[in-house]
């Protein structure tokens, strides 16, 4: 019979995965711990200076962050605040739980953060106007400006 138990991960740990590309302004390790279709979790180390993404909210998934080490600013409808270590904070679905962390400090902090990945889904960026569309089964995103948007049948033929 298999072994069905799985490795222990150690949220202190400093083993870091490439999932996005270094973009200064941006940059952040990261660690899935549970990259699972309905529930995700990963570890961010994010670097001084630096954004981990932009400001954004899900129309699908809703966000649990906890700060495990350091002092992030995090930005939400409601303004800035820097958090402390053991602070958590849950974003609902919708404008209301929009966010974004930044670190203003000399050091890195590290955080996880939890996700319900919601699929289909639909994230908005209201500093950019944009949002992204996209199916996690279907290993599918797409990333739009809202200004751009057509009419329903804009480029449609009928099959008659």
């Amino acid at each position: 019979m298999a072994d069905s138990r799985r490795a222990a991960v150690n949220a202190f740990d400093d083993e870091w995965e490439e999932l996005f590309p270094a973009v200064e302004g941006w940059r952040s390790n990261t660690r899935r711990i549970a990259p699972g279709a309905k529930l995700g979790m990963s570890i961010y180390e994010l670097l001084p200076g630096q954004t981990q993404c932009p400001y954004h909210f899900h129309h699908g998934s809703e966000e649990l962050v906890l700060v495990l080490r350091g002092r992030p600013t995090l930005r939400t409808p409601s303004g800035e605040s820097e958090l402390r270590e053991g602070d958590a904070i849950h974003f609902p679905t919708g404008p209301e739980g929009a966010h974004q962390i930044v670190n203003r400090t000399e050091e890195p902090v590290r955080y996880v953060v939890a996700a319900a990945h919601a699929t289909p889904e639909v994230v908005e960026y209201p500093d950019s106007g944009k949002f992204g569309a996209g199916s996690r089964e279907h290993r599918f995103w797409s990333i739009n400006r809202t200004a751009d948007a057509v009419e329903y049948l804009d480029g449609e033929q009928p099959r008659a």
